[in-house]
């Protein structure tokens, strides 16, 4: 059980590291626009956590001999979901450390794109203000490396509980993609 979560877990780590780190250069290099950014970035995280459904079918079919009860199957995936997100949050404080300019480039245009939605949709310079302040306060606790790395760690785990929750109620039926 060890070697397939570890192998896994590595496996959509390195995947979804992988996408961080050219989806945050093509972001601060324009090629990307903040409009879609939380699109790509989910995707890339379902695409990742994919590994999670190959690893628990993986325990299924080689160690369980092609039957998996939930429960198991939820372990053998959140065990997967978390060294993946170590990982995603570990290459993200990499990133940073390797271009420290990063946060704050993406977080002006982040406080741009804010703003001139807000001017379009007509707000008070009081609303306006408020998101200012909002997007700086941000900024200054992006400084803060341990918040940084929670805030990884927030972005992906949901998305690995989802995908761990389906792939295990799904592959606990012998009969979906049996050994």
């Amino acid at each position: 059980m060890k070697k397939i979560i570890i192998t896994f877990g590595l496996i959509a780590g390195f995947i979804i590291g992988s996408f961080m780190w050219l989806y945050a250069y093509l972001c601060e290099k324009g090629v990307i626009s903040l409009d879609n950014s939380e699109t790509i970035g989910y995707a890339s995280m379902v695409i990742a956590l994919s590994m999670v459904f190959f690893g628990i079918k993986s325990f299924r079919d080689n160690h369980s001999r092609g039957a998996i009860r939930f429960w198991k199957g939820v372990q053998v995936g959140i065990l997967i979901t978390l060294i993946a997100s170590l990982m995603y949050a570990v290459s993200g404080e990499i990133y940073y450390q390797v271009n420290p300019q990063f946060v704050n480039v993406i977080m002006e245009k982040y406080a741009e794109q804010q703003v001139s939605t807000l001017k379009e949709k007509g707000a008070s310079q009081e609303e306006i203000d408020r998101a200012a302040n909002q997007m700086a306060e941000m900024m200054k606790m992006m400084e803060n490396p341990v918040v940084r790395f929670g805030i990884a760690l927030m972005e992906i785990l949901p998305v690995g509980i989802i995908v761990t929750l389906a792939s295990a109620a799904i592959l606990r039926r012998r009969e979906v993609l049996p050994a």
